[in-house]
């Protein structure tokens, strides 16, 4: 009992260093608008600066996202950590756009580097038997932790001094008091060989896969772009078209669609993962139908209701393409297709996103934003057509 009880406070301790990171890297978000006024960058720019930080997190899956199966896990936490904090003080001395690039590409660098490392070392510390909810407390401090970051800074900025310097202030003592409880738990991988060992991975994508691939791919793409949009354009929408400028409202807007997300992964496990996929995908739809009125008739119930439809689609639907993916692939290769799938996922939280702020010129904010929708739609809607027409075969494969 003593053992499982200290099993435990080790999981949920790794987990709270997670949220932690995670936090870091949508802490920006609702303070976008007021680097536009201190820099007078448009929201091309703002698009541009958001979707760095994915190319962050792609160039280290694809160059050490397996490092920490080499090197240990707590070593590269720690790394993370401290791109996390390197991130914060970029943003701390930023006066000018090469300083917000450069956070953002830092953060992206922490996400990347933690997203495997530490899902795999929330399990590991777990007591026996413990999988299911292990695996709840990293899906928990994932997506958690994405919420509380917009969260937080909304409602600093808002209700006390300093608006774009204190909330990196409080992450950075955050993170130094994650590095300490980081310090203090048991490294989990036994055999650990130097870095140089670590190799870069290559996208993988065996015949078997291919079949099932294809729709998950596509589900993965729409939500996380789905979020790209939430967390970049969403707070100069709220101001401009809503006349929302308190900023606590503009983070926690955000935070609902990360915390919807939670919901529906944890969701899966009643629905079953075969019928997560399909039905995350019509989830997705209702939530890009919700946004669209939004955007057409410009109220704000509709966006709140949109945020929290959208994240349980995501939630269903991304949790189910993993799974399905993840079982059909050949268990030497399992690794290198999961990494492929969040290539896919993390390309979709990036292109869309710029693609929204190129269109925000010529067509306006909600102009672009319908553009944004009617594509994701169509895309969704062909995922969710093959998997009606074939079920068997995707479930097969």
């Amino acid at each position: 009992m003593d053992l499982d009880r200290q099993g435990w406070r080790r999981c949920l301790l790794s987990g709270a260093v997670f949220v932690v990171c995670m936090a870091g890297t949508t802490l920006p978000t609702p303070l976008y608008g007021l680097y536009q006024e201190k820099f007078g960058f448009s929201a091309l720019m703002v698009t541009v600066v958001y979707a760095v930080y994915a190319f962050g997190v792609i160039g280290v899956l694809l160059l050490a996202g397996n490092a920490s199966d080499s090197v240990g896990r707590r070593p590269v936490l720690l790394a993370g950590l401290g791109f996390a904090a390197a991130s914060a003080v970029c943003f701390l001395c930023a006066d000018g756009m090469p300083w917000l690039y450069a956070g953002r590409l830092l953060s992206g660098l922490s996400a990347g580097l933690f997203t495997g490392a530490a899902t795999a070392y929330v399990m590991e510390l777990a007591p026996p038997g413990g999988a299911s909810r292990a695996t709840f407390v990293a899906t928990a401090a994932n997506m958690g932790g994405l919420g509380c970051g917009p969260l937080l800074a909304g409602i600093l900025a808002q209700y006390a001094s300093w608006p774009l310097y204190l909330p990196f202030v409080v992450h950075l003592a955050l993170v130094a008091a994650a590095a300490v409880v980081l310090l203090r738990l048991p490294e989990t991988v036994r055999e650990r060989r130097p870095l140089s060992t670590v190799r870069p991975q290559k996208p993988a994508l065996p015949p078997q896969v291919r079949a099932v691939f294809g729709p998950a791919a596509i589900a993965a793409f729409v939500g996380f772009a789905l979020f790209g949009v939430f967390t970049s354009v969403s707070p100069a929408f709220l101001a401009e078209s809503l006349g929302v400028h308190n900023r606590a409202v503009s983070g926690l807007v955000v935070a609902l669609a990360f915390f919807a997300s939670t919901a529906g992964q944890l969701a899966v496990g009643r629905i079953g993962v075969e019928r997560s996929l399909p039905l995350g995908c019509g989830v997705l739809l209702a939530g890009l139908a919700l946004l669209a009125g939004a955007l057409w008739w410009d109220l704000l119930a509709l966006v709140v209701l949109s945020a929290l439809v959208s994240g349980v689609g995501q939630g269903l639907a991304f949790r189910g393409a993993l799974s399905a993916v993840a079982g059909a692939s050949p268990a030497d290769q399992r690794a290198a297709v999961i990494s492929t799938l969040f290539l896919v996922a993390y390309t979709g939280i990036s292109l869309p996103v710029i693609g929204v702020g190129v269109l925000e010129g010529p067509l306006g904010l909600e102009g672009a934003g319908l553009v944004f929708i009617a594509c994701m739609a169509v895309l969704v809607l062909g995922a969710a057509g093959y998997l009606l027409r074939r079920p068997a075969r995707a479930a097969a494969n």
